[in-house]
């Protein structure tokens, strides 16, 4: 009896489970958290998301209710947050209510910037759709072109919840690059004149300007893309609570302990999602090709636009093409970027106020994009 006892325990450990796989991602897992914690890259991201892979892929004996995909364990009831995609509009929440717009609204133009990176969304999409992936699957993969993970994580419950796991992991994990992808191709499409030019101060926005803003901007969205309302409607009414000035307390609840809590969550479950035999696939490695295709291409729209655009600027009102690449959402890396890489060639020209006017504006695009997405493919 007690070797049969000793059998049966043996059959419930990871070692007898085991198979190369889950070693290969649990090294992955361990990549994550040391590029977070040594490189301090998106750390708040990386760490939960690093971690749930670990733990999503001890290798477990089938019927022991724990894992994330079995029906009814603690994990699963956890991941509906992401299945059903309630996490990322509360995520939005907090956005808007820790995102000044006065950027934005001081320099509305800049709002052009954030639609063209959305450039790398649909030819993500187009190339996607060539290499044999459905409308919707493709759709969902284009979206890691906004570099927006809560809006990938949205789009894809909705049109490919068999690929939210890679799409998930790559969306957050090219938010982790922008410091490593988007340098050596903002400094490739400009001159070194480009980069010294030098943009007006941004004129003072008004308590009533800023009050007004996301009732007109969720108004203005809502009525173009119905389809985007669950994040545009958090990202404009969690702005309303920080602008208002009668809800601090909702608003510092919004940006702080709930988005934190979210956060937890949502990167927890996504790594726990990808399970090695759920995860490793041919499928997988074309989403992190084209997610990397996606963000070259949203830096290259967001920048060549700017070149562009200057050709019908008078001197004097030129923008320097380097906040370009802030027209994607990962908010405010990239627009911490622009101003690095512009500070390399003139110690005293500070592009941080400008570049989150576009980086702003990403957060928008992005949302509007999986909103129109979402209208005529879900």
């Amino acid at each position: 009896m007690i070797g049969e006892n000793l059998r049966q325990f043996w059959q419930y450990t990871g070692f007898a489970n085991f198979e190369w796989t889950y070693l290969l991602m649990i090294c992955i897992g361990l990549v994550f958290i040391y590029l977070a914690i040594k490189k301090e890259w998106e750390p708040m991201l990386l760490v939960p998301i690093g971690f749930g892979i670990i733990i999503g892929n001890i290798p477990l004996f089938p019927g022991l209710s724990v894992g994330i995909y079995e029906e009814g364990s603690v994990l699963n009831i956890l991941y509906y947050g992401v299945i059903k995609g309630f996490y990322p509009p509360l995520i939005f929440l907090g956005i808007g209510a820790m995102t000044d717009f006065s950027a934005l609204i001081s320099n509305p133009k800049l709002l052009l910037i954030g639609a063209a990176a959305q450039l790398g969304i649909f030819g993500a999409y187009t190339v996607a759709l060539a290499l044999g992936f459905s409308p919707a699957e493709a759709g969902a993969i284009g979206i890691i072109g906004g570099a927006d993970g809560p809006t990938a994580i949205f789009l894809s419950s909705r049109l490919a919840p068999d690929l939210m796991g890679a799409i998930a992991v790559s969306a957050y994990s090219y938010m982790a690059l922008v410091p490593v992808i988007q340098p050596p191709i903002m400094k490739l499409l400009t001159t070194k004149k480009e980069r010294l030019i030098r943009m007006k101060p941004p004129r003072p926005v008004s308590p009533t300007e800023k009050k007004l803003f996301p009732i007109i901007g969720f108004l203005v969205t809502a009525f173009i893309v119905p389809s985007g309302i669950p994040l545009l409607g958090m990202l404009f009414f969690g702005n309303l609570l920080k602008e208002s000035g009668v809800t601090r307390r909702l608003a510092e609840t919004a940006r702080g302990p709930l988005i934190d809590i979210v956060t937890i969550l949502i990167g927890l479950t996504v790594g726990c999602s990808t399970q090695a035999d759920k995860f490793l696939q041919l499928k997988s490695v074309y989403i992190f090709i084209l997610g990397a295709f996606s963000f070259m291409v949203a830096t290259f729209g967001g920048v060549m636009f700017v070149k562009i655009f200057n050709l019908f600027l008078k001197p004097g009102n030129k923008i320097n093409p380097l906040i370009g690449n802030a027209g994607v959402s990962a908010v405010p890396d990239s627009a911490r970027v622009s101003q690095l890489v512009g500070l390399q060639y003139d110690k005293t020209n500070h592009l941080l106020m400008h570049a989150m006017g576009p980086n702003v504006a990403g957060v928008i695009g992005s949302a509007v994009a999986a909103g129109i997405l979402l209208g005529f493919l879900g």
